[in-house]
């Protein structure tokens, strides 16, 4: 088991470590155990950022990766020096070694400019933008933001690393579905991908190519790789974002829009689709495959169907049985929720996750 790594190692940015149902229910379960037989070695990578009083929602989506997950997890934990041994204390009690391994790093940017992109938007939080440049060792990683409950393995968006085409680095959802509550294309004073921008609380990366890539711009007539063009970004567009480094991806991708992959609503499900009335059409299909409480949800009252799935999640222990302990007692939840508008669409919160159950007990089956 990866260790937490002494801050002393850190002695500058650039000097980072690298290394660090039915039948159709059951065939396709059967499938993804018979691909992780001849996959061995395969492993899938998520990184989260954590600070302030994160811990325990952070500590909640990675028990919902692990749950459901068919290949082995490496999270990749990038956290406050004071959260590191809270940290360790609680993923090394976590019973699947083997399958899961993680490494803890402390927050950390450019020394030159390292005040100015910690205060941007959220502490921390563009972070993210820096994790082609940490990780050099890693060649695909899955970032969440801590507010995130995987509802389906975590395998499943990783396999969208297999869809992209020669030009596609990375993978997010749209930030909106409807473009009259979309916030991009009435208020954004910067350019901003797509009709009503993107989300990048989930985002699915080749970093390989990221770092190989040289990125069209409005600054310059050259064109820039990933650690040239964001500190110029910054200064550009400062004074006109306001959600941080997820503007500033935006812009990346609003100039270079043949590098991005664009996945269904369903992989980024957020209190817009559902407060305003249902406009995420895929989740109603098919479900909600990845929750992202964004606003606080999942920790006051304004949003009941959203806390209720973090709380079942939060308080599931591995190894109970998941019909009685995780799917009963969340649908009595959800149908208190009704009075709301996510609520009148309770079953799209839970159709996929009772379909993941299924389809881990197929796997078990077999």
């Amino acid at each position: 088991r990866c260790k937490n790594l002494s801050v002393s190692f850190w002695n500058s940015y650039w000097m980072l470590p690298s290394d660090v149902c039915g039948m159709n229910c059951f065939w396709e379960a059967a499938f993804r155990y018979d691909y992780m037989k001849t996959h061995p070695s395969e492993k899938m990578h998520l990184a989260v950022v954590a600070c302030g009083e994160r811990l325990e929602e952070t500590v909640t989506m990675l028990r919902s990766a692990i749950i459901f997950s068919i290949k082995p997890l490496h999270f990749h934990i990038f956290a406050e020096d004071q959260l590191h041994e809270s940290f360790k204390d609680i993923l090394d009690e976590f019973p699947y070694e083997g399958k899961v391994n993680y490494t803890l790093y402390p927050i950390t940017f450019p020394s030159e400019s390292a005040a100015e992109w910690k205060k941007l938007f959220k502490p921390c939080a563009s972070q993210r933008l820096f994790l082609p440049l940490i990780l050099r060792n890693v060649d695909s990683l899955l970032y969440v933001d801590t507010d995130i409950l995987f509802l389906r393995p975590v395998d499943d968006i990783w396999s969208f690393l297999r869809k992209f085409n020669s030009t596609q680095i990375a993978a997010m959802a749209p930030e909106h579905e409807e473009p009259r509550i979309g916030w991009y294309n009435r208020f954004a004073r910067h350019p901003y991908y797509g009709v009503t921008g993107i989300n990048s609380g989930v985002m699915l990366m080749n970093m390989t190519r990221i770092r190989r890539k040289y990125f069209k711009n409005d600054m310059t007539p050259v064109r820039l790789q990933w650690g040239e063009i964001l500190m110029p970004l910054l200064k550009k567009y400062k004074l006109n974002i306001t959600w941080g480094d997820q503007d500033l991806l935006n812009i990346m991708f609003f100039h270079n829009p043949e590098s991005l992959y664009v996945f269904p609503c369903q992989w980024n499900y957020r209190p817009d689709h559902c407060i305003y009335g249902s406009n995420c059409k895929a989740a109603e299909e098919e479900g909600i495959f990845i929750l992202h409480g964004n606003r606080g949800v999942y920790h006051d009252d304004k949003q009941p169907t959203f806390r209720a799935v973090y709380e079942a999640i939060k308080n599931y222990s591995f190894g109970d049985d998941l019909v009685h302990s995780l799917l009963q007692p969340l649908e009595q939840e959800l149908q208190k929720t009704t009075h709301t508008y996510c609520g009148r669409v309770y079953k799209v919160f839970i159709k996929q996750l009772t379909k993941s159950v299924r389809d881990l007990y197929a796997r078990r089956s077999k």
